[in-house]
């Protein structure tokens, strides 16, 4: 029997790397931090997801760049821009990081309509073939789910399902259950980008989440500096961080800038 929608995985059923990984980091006492990075974006962001788990980083999220990105603000959408003007492909993302090896999970997130054209076998099995222990695919909903991710599961690639402020009490157990690797917990309603004070909202749904699970919960969307991050890990398990990186490397600070900024969160998250 394959995982279907719910939730209920085959009696051979093992976690995936993602999971066992972070499971682990979170059994050790540490904080979870996911640093993201727009794949392609220039051509030194190999370096960049080099930078960023030799400062601390547990696992690095890249995005693989698309035309519509619902769910991305201005910041990651001039990223994408950018990767897609360089003639950025999954298919050459993937390439690309097959040529290095971080040490740590790397998670891609991107949308629905690529992984369709792709096709779900493929598109699993290349994501295999290269390394990528995880995907988030942000515009796929939970019922829709199972053609991709019975080919993730049998790959061994986590599908990690988002849980936003606007999903119902009754929603959240199901999309637990069927998330692997981590449950991604929305901070705010709205797309991705900096922010100079975190929503309620964050804090809120990932006390929802951490009640109904047992995977480690990281909250994104609206994470932007250290302090914000140590506050939400005094609910959650980790954050994702992505705009304010991004803002960062499109400025110029190149990987050395960014591992500068990962460096600081991991401070501020391993002193509390």
């Amino acid at each position: 029997m394959s995982p279907g929608t719910t939730g209920v995985p085959p009696a051979d059923y093992l976690p995936g790397r993602l999971e066992a990984v972070l499971k682990a980091r979170r059994h050790a006492g540490s904080k979870l931090l996911v640093p993201y990075v727009t794949g392609g974006m220039d051509d030194q962001w190999l370096l960049t997801v080099e930078a960023l788990a030799g400062a601390g980083a547990d696992a690095i999220e890249v995005g693989i760049p698309f035309s519509d990105p619902m769910i991305d603000g201005p910041i990651i959408q001039e990223a994408s821009l950018r990767a897609l003007d360089r003639g950025t492909t999954p298919e050459g993302i993937f390439a690309d990081l097959s040529r290095i090896d971080v040490g740590i999970p790397i998670v891609v997130m991107t949308y629905y309509n690529l992984i369709y054209r792709g096709g779900h076998e493929r598109m699993a099995g290349l994501m295999a073939e290269c390394g990528v222990a995880g995907a988030i695919l942000p515009d796929l909903p939970l019922e829709e789910l199972d053609p991709w991710a019975e080919a993730a599961d049998r790959a061994g690639v986590a599908t990690v399902l988002l849980v936003a402020p606007s999903t119902p009490a009754q929603r959240v157990p199901a999309v637990c259950r069927r998330s692997r690797g981590f449950v991604y917990a929305v901070g705010r309603m709205g797309v991705t980008g900096e922010q100079a004070a975190l929503a309620e909202s964050a804090g809120q749904v990932a006390e929802r989440v951490v009640e109904a699970t047992d995977l480690p919960v990281c909250v994104g969307i609206g994470v932007s500096t250290p302090e914000q991050a140590v506050a939400l890990c005094r609910v959650a398990d980790g954050v994702v961080v992505g705009s304010a990186l991004v803002r960062r490397l499109l400025e110029g600070a190149g990987p050395e800038g960014g591992a500068e900024f990962i460096a600081s969160l991991r401070r501020a998250l391993d002193t509390g």
